[in-house]
């Protein structure tokens, strides 16, 4: 059985729906909590790194050794998808920069595709603009050599591709109502710079979840070439 290796960097920021789309597809999911445990020695078959409200510019050596292994993963040519932090390491790692952005962005908010990412092969079926689930107050900038997918007002890369099988999204298509009950729970500094209450993420939010679950599955089946 294929494996694939999920990266976590705390508790509550698993895979989410993508758990589940990668064992309908016949992965088994591994997942390891950064840096509580130990990075692994092998990549398995497919990389999947997650959120966390840390910074890929922080000083810790654990960063460091992360960005090294998410580099050897990369030139292994397995699929590697990077989800929020996740994201802007993998954009860190391929050479681009990240930084504070305006706002923090939380909830429901609408990217919109660029001419590239209309002819993507997972976002190609999606409209111009569409709202997906944001918790992040940092954003990166494009990485070299890689496709511009999806923009938001305050944070231009909303979604990169690079090659076939590289992906990094700043939004959280995976994120499930417990999940999102957990950041709320956990993060309630967040929940206050955002302006919201953890009332109104969930009420607006709960809705859109159906939809971001189905392009979760089409980004997996890409991915992993079962679609």
């Amino acid at each position: 059985m294929k494996e694939a290796l999920c990266l976590q960097h705390v508790p509550f920021e698993g895979p989410g729906v993508f758990r589940r789309a990668l064992e309908t597809r016949g992965y088994r999911v591994r997942s390891v909590v950064v840096p509580a445990d130990q990075l692994p020695l092998d990549y398995g078959n497919f990389l999947l790194i997650m959120g966390g409200p840390m910074s890929v510019n922080d000083p810790d050596s654990w960063i460091e050794d992360e960005l090294r292994f998410v580099r050897t993963a990369m030139e292994c040519g397995i699929p590697v998808l990077g989800i929020c932090f996740g994201a802007q390491l993998l954009a860190k790692a391929l050479g681009a920069s990240v930084a504070p952005g305006p706002k923090f962005e939380i909830g429901m908010v609408p990217v919109s595709l660029t001419q590239t990412g209309k002819v993507d092969p997972v976002f190609r079926s999606l409209p111009q603009a569409f709202p997906v689930f944001q918790w992040h107050g940092e954003g990166m900038t494009l990485p070299s050599g890689s496709a511009h997918l999806a923009t938001s007002v305050d944070f231009p890369v909303q979604a990169f591709r690079m090659k076939d099988r590289i992906y990094g999204l700043l939004f959280h298509l995976e994120m499930e109502e417990a999940g999102m009950r957990a950041l709320c729970r956990e993060c309630p500094q967040d929940v206050q710079r955002g302006g919201m209450s953890s009332e109104m993420i969930q009420d607006q939010s709960l809705p859109h979840l159906p939809t971001l679950h189905q392009l979760a599955d089409r980004l997996i089946g890409h991915l992993t070439g079962f679609q």
